[in-house]
């Protein structure tokens, strides 16, 4: 067997992904992980930058103090900005995690120039690390687009995937090929009698009826909390839900909280098997931001017969903002990812009304993802050029005045691009 001729394939596929994505994982599955780890780091022709969680990565102090270390013998000035933070900042990064996370990536903007991989290799060492999973994810949406993370190790980390992918802040490689399905290794079954639908107001049906016996509001979060990620600790909950009260009253409300889940569906939804909290693998479910995501990867990034019929199916999953009239933190991260993937598939359908002749239909879509979001400057763009286009100078003149007097009310001014063509419509 020829090892080689395997490996290159997954190498190729990373190296592709990584001008698309600020985090890719090697899935543990994949066979070859760690000889694609290998390969990459003997490759000159892309700045590679390494780092192998040690066995007392626990906490985010350990991981930090240890990836500063490393990178440090491979280029001398790294960590010169996070050893000048406080001690209070240096030895608790968790309760100053903002001032941290800046700190961090004025680090890695002084990383020479051109694209690089930071490769954070056994990375399941901090398995049980809330703050080190936190720090990750919240990196995941910060770093400069020349920096792509690798992701190494025996298990899944408990990030979340679903919303990182929506967003593109995420992929997940199992050798050279893309995870498009399964993602947490559950099968999403559209017959399942446990229907979880979470884009919009937030609705739980079981046998087609609606689950409204809550007792508040509580335990249908914690379920959504739960679907949203491989799996989750208890402290992660606490932290999540409870952030005010002490571990001990946390822990008790939870176990209130976990009761009144199942009471409401009548079975045991969680598992715990003494570390991790997830859905039990034994219940059938649907979980609509599993369709959602998975249908977005489809269109991304496979070979469709009917393309549009699918980017239609996935603007009809999109209900409503997630868990619409919630404003958690966690929630109102997932709604922004979600979202921007709402407006990718409107601004796909309207491309594709426009190229079959349909401008009036691509109005109307542009319209939906102007309404989805109005501070996106190039969907304005796209429906200006789109008046312009079709000859409705009028139109794109009062759409102008519009937008520059929303732009007025949030003090922020117009990109000069549009102002440009603004320009060119009235000259």
């Amino acid at each position: 067997m020829n090892i080689q001729a395997h490996i290159l394939p997954a190498v190729e596929k990373l190296q592709y992904f990584s001008s698309q994505s600020k985090i890719i994982l090697l899935h543990p599955a994949s066979r070859y992980r760690s000889l694609v780890v290998s390969r990459l780091l003997s490759d000159a022709s892309k700045r590679t930058y390494y780092y192998a969680l040690d066995i007392d990565d626990i906490n985010l102090y350990n991981f930090l103090t240890g990836l500063m270390n490393t990178l440090a013998k491979q280029r001398a000035t790294f960590g010169r900005h996070l050893n000048l933070l406080s001690q209070d900042a240096l030895y608790e990064p968790y309760k100053h995690l903002d001032l941290v996370l800046d700190t961090f990536l004025k680090e890695l903007a002084e990383i020479g120039d051109g694209d690089f991989f930071l490769i954070l290799d056994e990375f399941d060492r901090a398995d049980a690390a809330d703050d080190v999973h936190r720090f990750v994810e919240r990196l995941s949406h910060l770093m400069p687009d020349r920096c792509t993370i690798v992701l190494n190790g025996r298990t899944l980390p408990r990030l979340p995937w679903l919303s990182m992918m929506a967003k593109r802040h995420g992929l997940i490689l199992r050798d050279d090929e893309l995870v498009t399905k399964n993602i947490y290794g559950a099968h999403n079954s559209e017959s399942a009698s446990l229907k979880v639908l979470s884009l919009g107001p937030g609705y739980v049906f079981l046998d087609d009826y609606l689950v409204d016996n809550w007792e508040g509001h509580l335990p249908r979060l914690l379920l959504f909390f739960v679907m949203d990620r491989p799996e989750v600790t208890r402290n992660q909950i606490c932290e999540t839900f409870w952030p005010d009260l002490n571990i001990d009253q946390a822990v008790n409300v939870f176990h209130v909280t976990k009761r009144r889940l199942h009471k409401a569906l009548g079975i045991d939804i969680l598992s715990h098997d003494g570390t991790y909290y997830r859905i039990n693998p034994d219940v059938s479910f649907y979980f609509d931001a599993f369709d959602f995501v998975e249908s977005l990867l489809a269109c991304r990034h496979e070979q469709l017969e009917d393309e549009f019929a699918q980017w239609q199916r996935i603007a009809k999953l999109y209900r409503g903002p997630f868990l619409h009239g919630h404003h958690d933190g966690w929630i109102e991260e997932r709604r922004s990812a979600y979202s921007l993937a709402h407006i990718e598939s409107l601004l796909r359908i309207a491309e594709i009304w426009t190229e079959r002749g349909n401008e009036e239909l691509a109005l109307l879509t542009l319209g939906r993802a102007i309404d989805a979001d109005y501070s996106l400057e190039p969907v304005h763009l796209r429906l200006l050029r789109l008046y312009v286009k079709l000859g409705r100078r009028a139109e794109a003149v009062a759409h102008y005045r519009e937008l520059e007097k929303w732009a007025k009310s949030k003090r922020r001014p117009l990109g000069s691009e549009v102002q440009q063509l603004f320009a060119d419509i009235t000259a």
